[in-house]
Parts: C-alpha cells; sequence; structure tokens
C-alpha cells in the first residue's frame, strides 16, 4: 500500500533538495574547519573540538531540512537507512521506499558538485569524502559505521515513537552527531549515511573501502529496527516532523 502515492513527484524532489542540502551544508563545514588555508583551524587549533563543531553543524543542517517545507513535503529522511527503517517498519511501501533512496542518491551528487568551487581547500580533504582513519582497519571503520548508525536510528526511534518526545526529534540531530564525531570521526569519518559517502567519493574519485559505508550503515539500521521492534506500532508516520499535517493521512498504514 502505498502511502505517499498522491504525491510522488513532491516528495522525490524534496528528498532530493533535501539530501543536497544537507551534503552541501554539512561538508562546506568539514571543509572550513580542516581544509588547507582556511582560517579556522588556526581559530580552533584543538582538533576533538573542530570535529564536535562539524557534526553539530552537520546535525543542525539535518534539523533545519526536517522542519523546513521540504520536511513537509516528503518526511525529510535525507538519508537511504532512515528510508529502509521506515520500510522495515510498515511505513513505507516498497515502490515509496525505492523513489525516496534514489532521489537522496541523485540529491547527495547534485550537493557535492557546488563543493568543486573551494578549489585546492576542497581537494586537501577530498572534499569531506569518508574513509577509514589512519591506524584503523576496515574492520574497526565497519564497526564504527554499524554502531553509530544502530545509535542514532534507535534514538530515531524512540522519539518517534512517544508522543512526547515527538516534537523535538529534529534537535536530536544537532548534540547526536556533535558526540558521535568527536568521538567516533577518527576511526570512519561518521557517516552513517551511504548517499553521505557517495557524493564526496564521486567528486574526489576517492572510493577507498566504499563498501564500508554502504554495509555498516544497513547492517546498523537492521539491527535497530531488530532491537526497537517494540516500538513500531507507536510510530505513526514515515517523517521526522510536521506529524499534524494534512498529508500525515497519506502516509499512515
Amino acid at each position: 500500500m502505498r502511502r505517499e502515492g498522491d504525491f510522488p513527484g513532491r516528495a522525490f524532489l524534496s528528498e532530493m533538495a533535501g539530501t543536497a542540502l544537507l551534503l552541501l551544508g554539512g561538508l562546506s563545514a568539514v571543509i572550513l574547519m580542516f581544509g588547507a588555508g582556511s582560517p579556522l583551524p588556526r581559530l580552533v587549533p584543538d582538533e576533538d573540538l573542530r570535529r564536535a563543531i562539524t557534526g553539530f553543524l552537520f546535525g543542525s543542517t539535518g534539523a533545519a531540512i526536517a522542519v523546513s517545507p521540504l520536511g513537509k513535503a516528503s518526511g525529510a529522511h535525507i538519508n537511504p537507512v532512515v528510508t529502509m527503517g521506515f520500510w522495515l517498519f510498515g511505513k513505507l511501501d516498497a515502490g515509496t521506499a525505492a523513489v525516496y533512496v534514489v532521489a537522496q542518491l541523485a540529491g547527495a551528487v547534485l550537493g557535492c558538485l557546488p563543493l568543486l568551487a573551494w578549489g585546492s581547500m576542497g581537494r586537501s580533504v577530498d572534499f569531506g569524502v569518508t574513509v577509514p582513519g589512519a591506524g584503523f582497519g576496515t574492520a574497526a571503520a565497519l564497526l564504527g559505521e554499524v554502531v553509530t548508525t544502530f545509535a542514532m536510528i534507535s534514538l530515531l526511534c524512540v522519539f518517534l515513537a512517544f508522543r512526547r518526545l515527538r516534537p523535538f526529534t529534529p534537535a536530536l540531530f544537532p548534540p547526536l552527531y556533535s558526540f558521535m564525531v568527536f568521538a567516533e570521526a577518527s576511526v570512519s569519518g561518521t557517516s552513517t549515511n551511504p548517499a553521505r559517502s557517495l557524493g564526496p567519493a564521486i567528486v574526489s574519485g576517492r572510493w577507498d573501502a566504499f563498501w564500508i559505508y554502504v554495509a555498516g550503515p544497513l547492517l546498523g539500521t537492521l539491527a535497530a529496527t531488530l532491537a526497537c521492534s517494540y516500538l513500531a506500532k507507536r510510530i505513526q508516520v514515515a517523517k521526522l516532523y510536521h506529524f499534524d499535517s494534512d498529508r500525515d493521512r497519506l502516509m499512515r498504514r
């Protein structure tokens, strides 16, 4: 049963635009915080603090998209594994989920193309590409992606399942990603989003262990949906915000 059948084009465009803005804004923050020639490393010399700030800015970008008109139109998944989670919980049918994922992947590429304008500063950090950290192998990076994605999807389930927490769902992401990027980015880059890793891989040409950034988030999401399966009936719609709009009726089971 299609939840978004009346608005497939609008939802597609909203997911594509939302994902593009997430990557453009979030990866621009990465370039400014860590790119060669940027003044910010001199202003904030502590690398751990810069990672925490970058995670906060990335999460804030996602939160802003969720509460925006784009989020009202599509639910602001802006991440294939968030869509996968809603599909596993039965809040989206397979066709709608596939449309969302295609839109997110297309948006990731479109959102990263303008990053080329950063020039040498962007190239110095490969435009924010996610690769296993120096001194860490593929196993550690894979585990990092599984754990961080599990945490993100599990907390998202908890916030969406309880009515008193539900309105604050977008506010979850800035502090969550601030902590996760601070604690884990040196291991895997803290992607938790295959689209987030795809875009900069395409514009930089770096595909080092790219499979980790697909397999890790998928495994983390599968584990989280299994762990939170008892919450599935409490999650009303496949949205992160705008739960009381008229269009919610189209996304209910």
